[in-house]
């Protein structure tokens, strides 16, 4: 999307407008339950006006995330993004320090760190937008080319989860597709594919962009018919999760297309990281 320059919007991609919707869901999520529950754990009884904080957190989020919008309000919206992010990486880093060979802890981590990394890649693109700015992270640089390498390596734990959990996978395929199982597999090879591809710098364009458009169809095929399926799958209950599942998905999916973005000056052949 181009700069529109009526209001001063500062949008950088379709991943960057998705981000913020996305952000913006969780934050709503935040609002309605009064709870982290959806994406974190539930806060601990011992912790301090947990409401107030929830609800806190849910006002500043939506702040955040209309901000990263706007020219004079993308940069520290996106900060703002990041720390909460980065407060979501620490958490779930702990359950992979408590259980360092289970995938479900792998995945859980990899699931926060994901947006993470496309928040500092996010970072370091929105002032190139502006003339004359100068960015705070080199556009191309070492630190931009690690979040991309990292994100591949998310990309593989995803894949290993299809394979660790091939039958739960396959109970989320859309019944009108053949080979459930088989689906549950192939899709578990392509996020190894695009990982791999992504981290090794090995069609990294095309392995990202693909990445990004296999991500979306998931929510478009499994999720949102989750929310008229009548009755509810099992594994899209209770109502809760399943708008957190739905939320966090389109999350992911945006932040794989910040990262396909980011590559879009480099040719769809094999190129360094």
């Amino acid at each position: 999307m181009q700069l529109i320059r009526g209001v001063s919007m500062r949008i950088v991609g379709y991943g960057h407008g998705l981000f913020a919707v996305a952000m913006a869901g969780l934050a709503v999520l935040s609002l309605l339950y009064r709870d982290f529950a959806p994406i974190w754990h539930p806060l601990p009884l011992w912790f301090p006006w947990p409401q107030t904080v929830t609800l806190g957190t849910g006002l500043l989020l939506i702040a955040a995330s209309a901000g990263t919008c706007f020219a004079r309000t993308a940069l520290p919206g996106t900060c703002v993004i990041g720390a909460y992010l980065t407060a979501w990486v620490l958490v779930r880093a702990s359950q992979v320090a408590y259980q360092p060979f289970a995938v479900a802890s792998w995945y859980g981590f990899c699931e926060a760190l994901a947006p993470w990394l496309a928040t500092c890649i996010l970072f370091a693109r929105l002032p190139a937008t502006a003339p004359g700015s100068n960015p705070p992270l080199p556009v191309d640089g070492r630190a931009v080319r690690a979040a991309r390498v990292l994100f591949g390596f998310s990309c593989v734990v995803f894949g290993l989860a299809h394979f660790a959990f091939a039958e739960y996978t396959a109970g989320m395929v859309p019944r009108w597709l053949p080979g459930p199982l088989q689906i549950a597999y192939i899709t578990g090879f392509f996020h190894l594919a695009a990982g791999i591809g992504l981290s090794l710098g090995v069609l990294p364009r095309l392995a990202v962009t693909l990445e990004a458009s296999m991500m979306s169809m998931f929510g478009l095929l499994v999720w949102l018919p989750s929310l008229i399926a009548r009755p509810a799958p099992k594994w899209a209950t209770p109502l809760q999760n399943q708008w957190s599942e739905i939320v966090v998905t389109l999350l992911l999916a945006a932040s794989a297309w910040i990262v396909a973005e980011s590559l879009r000056n480099r040719p769809w052949g094999i190129a360094g990281k």
